[in-house]
């Protein structure tokens, strides 16, 4: 079950939704450029803007984030 591809895409839509809702909280309003960005993150850099996120302290540490990931 776990290795099926619907089961990897219904877990990276979930870690995509708690990414997104954590960087409003913390960022506030994510420009939608910077969303299409982060939606096209595989999940190993999701993980990794999940992380990195607990760090920002506003929007400019996204946008330096995504362009140091290449996302």
């Amino acid at each position: 079950m776990r290795e099926s591809v619907i089961y990897q895409d219904i877990q990276q839509e979930k870690a995509l939704s708690i990414v997104i809702r954590l960087l409003r909280r913390k960022v506030g309003t994510v420009p939608p450029t910077q969303l299409l960005k982060i939606q096209a993150l595989d999940s190993t850099q999701l993980d990794d803007l999940a992380e990195a996120l607990l760090d920002f302290s506003d929007l400019t540490d996204l946008e330096a984030w995504l362009v140091q990931n290449k996302g």
